[in-house]
């Protein structure tokens, strides 16, 4: 009697024992999905019909992965049309665009996007909209990463973009049929820059006006300064030189969940 008390002793032990391991593992599946975060390039190569190429921009990419790399995260790419998007401010005297166009794991990630049909958004903790006037042409109309965005919102995720990159959230609405952006603080390439690149009558929209008619409380500051703002797991920058303060600022949100 004895031993059948002590055979079911042990058998139960087993049994709590391989459902705590379980749930470890389930928790470390998850702590680990939470360490990858999306970044979004266009897939568009001109401006319009003025026969200048366009792209990404390298350094809105590598500053704010630079940032979340060193921070732990893993950094996946996807575009509209997948494979290898087009780069446009193709600096490598910068030591940070460098320094990623030759991190071999990256530079091979990013030339092999994914298409947004691979890309599941329970995978992630963050997307990020990466600029370059590209994005003003093909990233606000598709659906398909406009709901990888809300779907990783809503599951309290973070949804951050910078310059051009808010073209991409123009569109996104969220479950309740709300605009992501409505009623939130933003900010976007402004139209004083747009007109100092002379490209105002070239774009198909102006972001800011745009950022405003969807509700976004838009925010600035002078051309060409740093500007980033925070509201409710949204973290937008208004031009390239604040893609690595939009890099700092998703790191911190990601740190607050």
């Amino acid at each position: 009697m004895k031993m059948i008390k002590k055979g079911m002793m042990v058998l139960a032990c087993c049994a709590i024992f391989s459902s705590v391991n379980t749930a470890n593992a389930q928790t470390l599946k998850s702590n680990q999905m939470k360490k990858k975060i999306l970044f979004v390039v266009t897939s568009h190569d001109k401006k319009g019909s003025t026969g200048e190429a366009t792209g990404y921009y390298l350094g809105e990419v590598s500053h704010a992965w630079k940032v979340l790399k060193e921070a732990g995260y893993e950094i996946d790419f996807v575009s509209p049309k997948g494979g290898n998007p087009p780069v446009d401010g193709f600096d490598l005297s910068d030591a940070v665009n460098k320094e990623f166009w030759e991190d071999q794991v990256y530079h091979q990630k990013i030339s092999n996007s994914h298409k947004p049909s691979e890309v599941k958004a329970e995978d992630y903790a963050a997307i990020y909209y990466a600029g370059g006037h590209g994005a003003v042409w093909d990233l606000p109309d598709n659906q398909e990463i406009a709901g990888i965005a809300s779907r990783i919102y809503e599951n309290n995720g973070v949804v951050s973009a910078v310059c051009h990159g808010p073209a991409g959230l123009v569109n996104i609405k969220l479950s309740n049929g709300k605009f992501l952006i409505d009623g939130k603080k933003v900010s976007g390439f402004t139209n004083e820059e747009e007109k100092a690149v002379k490209l105002e009558n070239v774009v198909p929209f102006l972001l800011e006006d745009q950022l405003k008619k969807r509700g976004g409380i838009y925010e600035k500051s002078a051309p060409w300064q740093e500007h980033v703002v925070t509201d409710q797991r949204l973290v937008t920058g208004q031009n390239p030189q604040s893609a690595k303060a939009v890099g700092e600022g998703v790191k911190k949100a990601l740190e607050n969940l």
